[in-house]
This record gives C-alpha cells, structure tokens and sequence, in this order.
C-alpha cells in the first residue's frame, strides 16, 4: 500500500482515481476542468488525484503541441494546488526537471517510454515522492522488477505501476488482464490507464488515433480484474484538445464512468487479488 496523507492506494478497500487533462493548454481551461472533475469525485464520495503535464516531450511531431514549458507549468500548478487544494501527479521527461517538479507535485510520473531510463528513475526515487511509473508497451509483467529495483535502490518503496496496454498484433495497443497477477506478485500497487490503453499509435496525419468509446468498458474490466486505481485523462472538450484529442473523454461522461467503476469494485471487493 502507498499513502499520500489520506488517500490510501492498494489497501484493497477502496478505488482511487487519476483524473484531469493530458496538458496544460491555458490557466483557465485547467482550473476548470480541475473543478468539474473535483465536484464529480466529492459528489461520488470517491479519492481523487488530479493530473496533467507542462511539456509533453514525446510527441509524434515536431508541430505537435507540447505545453507552457517547466517554469510555467510550474507556476500554474502551484496556483491550482492552492487554490483547488487537490493532489498533483505530473510526469517529468527529463532528469534536470525533476528538483524543481519535486517542489509541486505529490506524485511524480515516468513516462511509458522512459520507463527503462535508468538516471530519470533514480533521479525522482531520491526525491522521496511517490513515483508512478508508466510500463512500457515493451516490458512484460515479470520485466516490471528491475523498473522496481532501480527505485528501490534509492530507499524509496513508494511505487504505483501503471498499465497501458502491449503493442502486438495490428498496430494497437491491447490490454492482457492475465498479467495482473503476475505484478500484483510484486508487492505494489496497480494503476490502469484506461485512456492511454484505447491509442492507436503512428496512424493518424502527424497525431495518435484511438477509440474513445472503448475507455468505459476497459474501466469496468480492469476494476473487475483487481487493479487499485484508474488514470484517466479527460478534457471539457475532447475533439478540440490540444493532445490525445482521440482519447481524452469529456467531464460530462466521467460521473457515469466513475460510478460504474465503483459498483464493480464494491461488488467484489471482498473477493480482489
């Protein structure tokens, strides 16, 4: 289990979520946002961790839209955090960023595709903040320890994992429930990102493509499959997003989401890996 003050993660006795916008594209939208998915969460009575990034550095092109940059960034998220009194998890590409990221966020993310980057995971394990790590769409389950044990080299045993799929077959990414618990084995808790997981990589003119309509049913199958919390990346306004507009669902549809997520968690909470 791993505590961020009151949330608790992977104590089998609640479902934590991992909500917000794949990038911050301006103060305004991002508070907004921040606020629509907070009343949906207090409303639902359920834990919540509000996320986003200030660059993403890993965009198919270069005319891909990246984001304010680190300082920034970093200025309106610590005026979001004030303000919306939230936790914060934001992901770093690169290991000169994480010092001053460490000073805002209270989870700090690895990207899927730097998951290996051994300076980066050792960088933020000494930060002593909770790391959630992105398992790349080329690791296997049993591979998942010596992302661990990079971190854990550090001292810190706060770690989430985060699945989004393995990339085989026709070109999408596809989410093999059965590796479940093959990780659980490993002591750490278990995130599903069910937004990330719906892409289709490198098809699209210059962008990802996905299927946003499969996000509800991939929720629902990873609830039932016994992960400890769902990451999800929404946006007021999917189609007009600045990044994974594809993928992103709308704040309109997240309760519906949310509340069948939690019917299948209390149904079989009692009986979870």
């Amino acid at each position: 289990m791993v505590e961020l003050d009151d949330i608790k993660i992977g104590n089998g006795k609640n479902l934590v979520f991992i909500v917000g916008p794949c990038v911050i594209e301006n103060e305004k939208m991002l508070f907004e946002t921040c606020e629509s998915i907070k009343n949906t969460c207090s409303e639902l009575k359920i834990p919540f961790i509000f996320k986003t990034s200030y660059d993403k550095a890993n965009r198919t092109s270069i005319n891909s839209y990246r984001g304010p940059g680190l300082e920034e960034g970093l200025k309106i998220l610590k005026n979001l955090k004030k303000e919306m009194k939230v936790k914060l998890l934001v992901d770093v590409h690169c290991k000169y960023d994480v010092e001053k990221v460490a000073e805002v966020a209270d989870i700090i993310q690895i990207p899927a595709f730097l998951c290996r980057q051994t300076d980066l995971l050792l960088e933020v394990g000494k930060t002593g903040k909770v790391v959630n790590i992105k398992k790349g769409q080329f690791i296997s389950p049993y591979a998942v320890k010596y992302i661990f044990e990079k971190v854990e080299s550090t001292g810190n045993r706060k770690i989430l994992l985060t699945e989004r799929g393995t990339s085989f077959g026709y070109g999408r990414l596809i989410v093999d429930f059965a590796s479940v618990p093959i990780m659980k084995k490993f002591g750490y808790p278990l995130i599903f990102d069910a937004t990330h997981s719906v892409q289709i990589p490198s098809v699209g003119e210059s962008f990802t493509e996905g299927e946003r309509e499969a996000v509800p049913v991939l929720v629902n199958a990873a609830v039932a499959a016994g992960f400890d919390g769902i990451f999800m990346e929404v946006h007021p306004n999917p189609d007009e997003a600045l990044s994974d507009s594809k993928t992103m669902i709308s704040t309109k549809k997240l309760k519906s989401i949310l509340k069948n997520a939690i019917k299948i968690f209390e149904i079989l909470k009692d009986n979870r890996l």
